[in-house]
């Protein structure tokens, strides 16, 4: 974190806001409002206040989505310590003034979307207003000074201090308040990230904290020499920063700090950020305006290491030759990702895509306030305040996925997953919700119809390799449940599957469809997680544990490139860790069809994983099957009965319903006309009224269902009850002979009819 402090002011500066990336007013009790041009480096004049007004707070009205400014964006409300609340326009003109509270206004703040504005006071109450500065309602009213307030994620709460505590209040009057204690002396700061949906908090008690919305304590700092005067989230939600006397940091989101500077300027009693992130102003005691950018960002894939050494300069180095490399921009870095062998820059004006270090491929962008880049090995996301767009690595727009009510200001890593095929993004709105769409079209997957869970999802991430229909998305539920379902369910309602508990966060390899996660306090390797599909009782024979004793805190994964897993400490410490080699490589035998190759592997690797991947990854191809004597025998024994099915039809059937699919296998049995199987298969099940059903609906081996169903009865010595079976009863005879023809007649025909079909394969093939 890079500084520079400069006065201009003659009093103490109370607030600063930001009205684009590069102009920041301030306002002091000199009653100057100030315009700074970080570009120009210019200082001038907006307007000199009357002397009976003391500005407390200041607020621009928010950006509208789409990047477009309405007419009430050119303006900001300035809160005073007269008690009066001014909206003003951006020369600096007060536009109407109205008495919102008796003693000092010490809060104002817009909520996201433009549309009711809060105010908090000396008074102990906090009041809602219009747009206009009309008032609406008056939300709490208490015994002590309101220092601080910030709007819930979704504009449907509000946070603000009540002494020593925390209040959370929705603004429906019947809703449920949370309020719990916060600090051990005043809380003075408080702000609410719409993006990651965490609090911050400073008190008097001279500590930090970060809080989940449901007010449990996730970081507390140790105490400082001074009490906490001003904090502020940097708009996407990764790091935040907090102002004290003399003193300004720079934390990460989960609170440990990741730079100290000591500046003379007395206490900070204002911090805002940027839009685009990168650069931080501070209004101080002493008249001193200080402005901060963020350097030393780090970006590491397999042997290449970027530093951002400078606004404008990265640093790149091959570790394996100690190679060095710097890369200069027009305009200051945003943001960066590197991964498959791409870099991907964007800056305040274009976006940079490297292959190579010498000759970028470069675009201009819409917006200079990119908040998100995610890639894939084809393509990659960028975010911005206006949308979300799909991009080639040769710079070719490909699309811009989009459903109503998106709101591309709070989208995140988690929320967001790509892969070559599909986009997923998860509903804010709707948090059961993740809405599912085609890169290439940018339309929505299948129907149009969303995948939805029976619970809020907090992460969503596709697995990045194999064919596009048999995508997976893994989901973590606020439960920290993980699940794994397909994405392509042929309009059925896809199966989901739970595949782990009390998992924090999860990564996908970049090569193989292998999972890692954060479970509990240990780190865990899925080989194999769509083995669930097939029998969910092989899935802990699939799994890789590894002890978390070395791990201080919950620690989270960054990347699983190859074999190497790098995850970030609870400290900031980062620590990579490794898994076998062998699970990679026979997902690649697999899906080449290397059968030979993978089989070898696994007896040279003597691991006891490894014959249960192969034998997941074998159970489709049915030309494989000769494999299977490496695995469990009873498993075998099914797979060979399956095999020897007459028909590839009724092979597929019984795969489905060795995967535990029953209904596509009947659906399956019944669309090629082997119904005496289909009702085989419930028989089997024990299945009985959807057996006589479909017998009686298929008018055939009604008295085959009778017949298993008496002998079923015999064997536990009960009578008949069901209504339904005792009436067929009556009026059909049960002949073991008869049904045993029946049964030999329709398997018969069965054969007869996949050898012709195998006939007509050949003689096509020869021709």
């Amino acid at each position: 974190m890079t500084l520079f402090i400069t006065q201009l002011h003659k009093e103490l500066v109370s607030c600063v806001g930001w009205t684009t990336a590069d102009e920041l007013y301030s306002c002091s009790e000199d009653h100057q409002i100030l315009k700074w041009n970080l570009l120009t480096n210019e200082t001038t004049l907006v307007v000199r206040l009357p002397e009976d007004i003391y500005p407390v707070d200041l607020h621009w009205f928010p950006k509208t989505a789409g990047g477009k400014k309405q007419n009430q964006s050119e303006i900001f409300v300035l809160t005073s310590t007269d008690g009066k609340l001014h909206l003003a326009s951006k020369l600096g003109r007060i536009e109407k003034s109205v008495e919102a509270h008796k003693g000092a206004v010490l809060a104002g703040r817009w909520n996201f979307d433009g549309t009711a504005l809060i105010t908090a006071g000396e008074d102990g109450q906090i009041k809602i207003w219009s747009k206009s500065g009309m008032l609406r309602s008056t939300l709490a009213s208490q015994g002590s000074p309101v220092y601080s307030v910030a709007w819930g994620p979704d504009s449907d709460r509000i946070l603000y201090t009540s002494g020593r505590q925390l209040v959370i209040k929705p603004l429906q009057p019947s809703a449920k308040v949370t309020q719990w204690k916060a600090h051990d002396g005043l809380v003075l700061k408080v702000d609410w990230n719409s993006v990651n949906d965490l609090i911050l908090s400073g008190g008097e008690d001279c500590k930090y904290k970060v809080w989940d919305s449901f007010g449990r304590l996730l970081y507390s700092s140790s105490s400082h020499d001074y009490p906490i005067t001003s904090l502020s989230w940097a708009p996407d939600g990764e790091v935040f920063s907090v102002g004290s006397f003399n003193t300004l940091r720079l934390c990460d989101k989960t609170g440990w700090s990741y730079a100290l500077e000591k500046p003379n300027t007395g206490s900070v009693f204002s911090l805002a950020w940027s839009a685009d992130g990168t650069q931080l102003a501070g209004a101080c005691g002493n008249g001193h305006v200080i402005f901060a950018h963020v350097v030393e960002q780090h970006w590491e894939w397999k042997n290449f290491m970027i530093t951002l050494t400078k606004r404008r300069t990265m640093q790149v180095r091959n570790v394996m030759n100690d190679a060095v490399d710097m890369l200069e921009f027009r305009d200051r870095v945003i943001k960066a990702s590197l991964a498959y062998g791409h870099l991907v820059v964007a800056t305040s004006l274009q976006c940079y895509v490297y292959k190579n270090w010498n000759t970028p491929l470069i675009f201009d962008l819409k917006e200079g306030t990119v908040s998100l880049i995610l890639q894939a090995e084809k393509h990659f996301l960028l975010v911005d305040g206006a949308g979300l767009y799909i991009f080639s690595y040769e710079g070719r727009f490909i699309s811009s996925p989009k459903f109503p009510g998106m709101r591309p200001d709070i989208l995140n890593a988690q929320g967001v997953s790509l892969s070559n095929d599909i986009v997923a993004i998860r509903d804010k709105s709707d948090e059961k919700v993740v809405f599912l769409f085609d890169t290439l079209t940018g339309k929505a997957l299948g129907d149009g119809k969303p995948l939805t869970h029976k619970l809020e999802v907090v992460e969503v991430a596709l697995d990045q390799c194999g064919p596009s229909t048999k995508r997976k998305i893994a989901l973590i539920d606020k439960n920290r449940d993980l699940h794994l379902t397909s994405v392509r369910h042929l309009g059925r309602d896809p199966k989901i599957c739970k595949i782990g508990s009390m998992v924090h966060n999860m990564v996908w390899n970049d090569t193989a469809n292998i999972l890692c996660g954060v479970q509990d306090s240990q780190l865990t390797v899925w080989y194999y997680p769509s083995v669930v599909f097939v029998d969910k009782d092989l899935l802990p024979k699939t799994l890789y544990i590894k002890d978390g004793s070395e791990f201080n805190r919950t620690p989270r994964i960054l990347s699983f490139v190859g074999t190497k897993v790098t995850l970030r400490q609870g400290d900031g410490s980062l620590i990579y860790s490794s898994v076998l080699p062998y699970p990679a490589l026979l997902h690649e035998y697999s899906t080449s069809a290397r059968w030979e190759d993978a089989l070898r592997l696994c007896r040279f690797a003597k691991a006891r994983h490894l014959p249960i991947s192969l034998y997941v990854l074998l159970s489709v191809p049915m030309k494989t099957l000769l494999f299977l004597h490496i695995v469990f025998l009873p498993r075998v024994q099914y797979i060979n009965y399956i095999k020897e099915r007459p028909s590839k039809e009724s092979s597929l059937a019984h795969m489905l319903l060795f995967s535990g699919q029953v209904q596509e296998a009947e659906a399956t049995l019944l669309q090629a006309g082997l119904t005496y199987q289909a009702i085989q298969v419930n028989i089997d099940l024990f299945n009985w009224e959807r057996a006589l059903e479909l017998a009686v609906k298929h008018k055939t081996h009604v008295d085959t269902v009778l017949a298993y169903r008496q002998k079923f009865l015999e064997k536990f010595g009960r009578k008949e009850t069901n209504k339904r079976f005792l009436q067929y009863a009556e009026g059909v005879e049960v002949d073991w002979e008869k049904i045993q023809g029946k049964i030999e007649s329709e398997l018969s025909k069965e054969r007869e009819k996949a050898g012709n079909t195998s006939v007509r394969s050949s003689a096509a093939s020869r021709r």
